[in-house]
């Protein structure tokens, strides 16, 4: 893919930080680093051969929904491990709820999927701000809709989630 080395390269530092943002809200002891966090999305995102990338939001936009998948995946195996104990435990305080407050990563991705179901686009709003870190412009551009709708999607996700991960 010509280009994809150099989009790469635009975007890997503000991938890092989102990803160390991630893992410093995670339980003590969690074993993943930034930079394993975003080699290995990085390694599912390029693994797709159908994507061309078209800026660097959008491949921010992707690599947000693999590192999602790896944090999932990393929660998920570490959960296996202990045999259904000590889920791994993330705050979120980037606005995705009310206040700041521990969630586990598994019940979010539960969240996030139920979200999805309900409302797919709301949940695409969800992964870019919160995993992707884009802002509402560029989550506009790149799901085809006004800036307003985004503010809109993401104050109905942000209730909507924090409403699921109250149960």
């Amino acid at each position: 893919m010509t280009g994809e080395n150099d989009l790469l390269e635009l975007v890997y530092d503000e991938l890092r930080r989102l990803a160390a943002a991630y893992l410093a809200r995670e339980s003590a002891g969690h074993t993943l680093q930034p930079t394993a966090l975003v080699n290995e999305a990085y390694l599912r995102v390029s693994a797709q051969d159908d994507v061309e990338w078209k800026n660097p939001a959008h491949l921010r936009a992707i690599s947000a929904i693999a590192m999602r998948r790896v944090l999932v995946d990393h929660a998920r195996g570490k959960d296996a491990a202990k045999r259904g104990g000590g889920w791994e435990k993330i705050t979120l305080e980037a606005g995705l709820v009310e206040g700041e407050q521990e969630i586990d990563t598994l019940a979010l991705d539960v969240a996030l999927t139920r979200l999805a179901e309900v409302d797919e686009r709301r949940a695409r709003v969800v992964e870019l701000r919160f995993f992707g870190g884009l802002t509402n412009r560029e989550v506009a551009e790149h799901l085809g809709v006004s800036e307003t709708t985004v503010e809109a999607d993401w104050r109905f996700a942000r209730a909507w989630l924090g409403r699921e991960l109250e149960r």
